[in-house]
């Protein structure tokens, strides 16, 4: 991979991620319901008012794009980003929730796990071949699962479903690409909050008063979610999606040594056994990025 800007805006983006615990973590008193609620709503407003007022080409040109579909098209979109919308929504409410009611180790691995899961889904829904390679780090992949999952069933469960959410997320969006991402995220955004406004009156505790909630709830939104999206949009531009799918790691490790070290969760022997697993079957699994790539992206 050539070292460039696009290169180090995609590492800033997952980096900023990775840190994502530090705002998270001080608001599990309250309701992770609450919290996706508030990011939901919040994250919705700004990118609305960012796409209506700063992008309005990128709206135009979107919707002409959208206009000259068949119907047939037209309806496979619609489709597709409300399916984005709802699996969006519920990988978050799970990471906010393991944040805080699980563990930090059991939402790190989830991130570890979700572009193996990725793949595999791939190549059944999508058709797309592995390697041999591949393979033998799906199968390093399923041990460490095994061994995580020895008096931790509940963690590795919880894991499971963060990666597979997103993975199907990424999957769905994979054939959702003729419009500008930013665009779609906030069209899925959108349609977030309409699902979940019917039930925020029903379902939320009392509103924050406390300034502390909102100082963070606003880093949330802009440092963990606006900024490196725009980000990682950017990096899209002059790299391509194995290059940047490598960086990725980069967010749950930060988040694994956080756990351990700032938070001070315990992890044992069998754990650091099986989380070595994972970065062995992520060397593995991109050894042609890492070992055999010598062009420049």
């Amino acid at each position: 991979m050539q070292l460039n800007k696009y290169f180090f805006s995609a590492l800033l983006s997952f980096f900023i991620w990775g840190f994502f615990s530090l705002a998270l973590k001080p608001l599990h008193d309250y309701p992770s319901l609450d919290i996706l609620f508030y990011r939901v709503f919040y994250a919705t407003t700004l990118l609305l008012i960012i796409n209506l007022f700063f992008r309005k080409e990128k709206l135009k040109k979107d919707l002409l794009v959208f206009k000259s579909f068949e119907k047939t098209e037209k309806r496979k979109t619609v489709l597709l980003t409300i399916l984005g919308g709802f699996l969006l929504t519920f990988n978050w409410f799970l990471f906010m929730y393991c944040v805080n009611h699980v563990s930090l180790q059991s939402a790190s691995f989830a991130y570890l796990i979700c572009p193996i899961i990725t793949t595999i889904l791939a190549y059944f829904i999508l058709k797309e071949k592995l390697s041999k390679w591949q393979w033998f780090s799906v199968f390093l992949c399923v041990i460490s699962c095994g061994i995580l999952s020895y008096g931790h069933v509940n963690e590795l469960v919880y894991s499971l479903v963060i990666a597979t959410t997103f993975a199907l997320y990424l999957i769905s969006q994979r054939k959702n690409n003729q419009f500008d991402r930013f665009v779609v995220l906030t069209v899925q955004l959108v349609i977030a909050s309409m699902v979940l406004l019917p039930f925020y009156p029903i379902y939320k505790g009392v509103t924050p008063a406390v300034s502390l909630f909102w100082i963070l709830m606003t880093l949330i939104v802009v440092l963990f979610t606006i900024i490196p999206l725009f980000l990682n949009l950017y990096a899209l531009k002059g790299m391509n999606s194995s290059a940047v799918g490598i960086l990725m790691y980069t967010n749950p490790l930060i988040n694994f040594f956080l756990a351990v070290i700032y938070f001070k969760e315990t992890i044992n022997f069998s754990q650091t056994i099986a989380y070595f697993l994972i970065l062995i079957s992520i060397i593995v699994f991109n050894e042609k990025i890492i070992f055999r790539s010598n062009s420049p992206e």
